[in-house]
């Protein structure tokens, strides 16, 4: 298990500083909530891609027990737990993990803006 050795909220910029051994990472709300463990976003087997996430921020966190973190998004969601060694995952694959969210986005001609509706025109 790697837990972290710091955590803070920085709810105006909305990221989450956690820090393993001297090294800090920096995930954003939107990371976070794109990447939820909830059965709301995992789906029970088949990922349910997360649109118009944009600018939600984290309204608060907990523990839960000795072993994961409850992330509070101020768009209501609340329902993932967080492990210790999920958010270390997130961490450490940030830019991979980011990466592909966009490309998911991008093919299914969705966006990141919840004010914005892509359509796409056959020609």
């Amino acid at each position: 298990m790697r837990m972290p050795t710091a955590i803070k909220l920085h709810k105006a910029s909305k990221l989450l500083e956690l820090e393993y051994d001297g090294h800090s990472y920096s995930l954003s709300a939107e990371f976070l909530r794109v990447h939820s463990p909830s059965a709301e976003v995992q789906g029970h087997g088949k990922p349910i891609l997360q649109v118009g996430k944009l600018g939600v921020g984290l309204q608060g966190l907990e523990p839960a027990g000795n072993y994961a973190l409850k992330l509070c998004f101020d768009d209501g969601h609340d329902s993932g737990l967080f492990t210790w060694d999920y958010l270390y995952q997130l961490a450490i694959r940030h830019d991979e993990l980011w990466t592909d969210y966009l490309a998911q986005l991008a093919a299914a001609g969705k966006s990141r803006d919840p004010n914005e509706s892509v359509i796409k025109l056959l020609l």
